[in-house]
């Protein structure tokens, strides 16, 4: 039961992740910003056949499962009105445009991922769900947070670290007009999913002394732009909630993969 559970749960997390953070154009946002039915429907077509292409493969026989493909279609919808209703209060309300507006949206979509694996699952006794938490040796299927950790650490982490120093962006852009504004943003977009997963990468094989040369690189490419304070300032606060991200996600992984936290040298 419990196996069922897990394997479900991190099946459905990672269609949602690959769903939301790497299947999902930009382009695609903003049609979706447009109110454009289409665009809807086409995320919900990616998110549904990504979700049962995952749960098909960890789950052997659940591709014939009528429950099975109800359950995500359910999902798939609220998943949608979930989008719709997140889209519709940062229009009307700049308040539910930022960073605490990206977090409770990804809550409410892992709530809804917990309850969709739990109906593909038989009833689990709470006590033994705490039981496999705090043993997480014990956890089956392991490999499955693997890439549900990179691609929510590595993408879903780049995008809330761009709404977290958004300010400070917009403060550098108007002292360097000369910099297309895009061209900043999407730069520091594609090096941070680097970073992190090289970072996330370094520390499950145990090498942290990678990670500072990781940083060095950085700062060298960088070195001649620290002439301004405010992009120094818009650097520094990018890639320490970057590095800091990457480091929970190894701590995380290299929790569940070895059972301990530890790096060495």
């Amino acid at each position: 039961m419990m196996q069922i559970l897990f394997r479900a749960f991190l099946a459905i997390y990672l269609a949602h992740l690959l769903t939301d953070f790497v299947f999902q154009t930009h382009g695609l946002v903003e049609r979706k910003r447009r109110g454009k039915l289409p665009a809807y429907l086409l995320h919900g077509f990616v998110h549904y056949l990504s979700a049962v292409t995952i749960v098909s493969f960890v789950l052997p026989g659940s591709l014939f499962s009528l429950r099975m493909h109800l359950v995500i279609a359910v999902l798939t919808l609220v998943h949608l009105l979930i989008d719709f209703a997140k889209i519709e209060l940062a229009r009307k309300y700049a308040a539910c445009d930022g960073s605490w507006a990206y977090v409770s949206d990804q809550l409410v979509h892992l709530l809804t991922v917990i309850l969709a694996a739990w109906l593909l699952s038989p009833a689990v006794p709470f006590s033994e769900l705490i039981s496999l938490v705090q043993n997480s040796r014990a956890m089956p299927n392991k490999f499955l947070a693997v890439p549900a950790i990179y691609v929510g650490v590595v993408f879903g982490g780049g995008y809330l670290i761009r709404f977290l120093v958004r300010s400070l962006a917009a403060g550098v852009r108007s002292h360097s007009p000369e910099r297309p504004s895009e061209q900043l943003q999407n730069a520091g977009l594609y090096i941070g999913w680097l970073e992190r997963f090289l970072v996330i990468t370094a520390l499950l094989l145990q090498s942290p002394a990678t990670v500072g040369l990781i940083l060095t690189a950085k700062s060298i490419a960088r070195y001649p732009e620290f002439k301004s304070e405010r992009f120094a300032e818009y650097f520094l606060i990018g890639t320490l909630l970057s590095i800091s991200m990457a480091i929970l996600g190894g701590a995380l992984l290299a929790k569940l993969l070895f059972g301990q936290i530890r790096f060495s040298g």
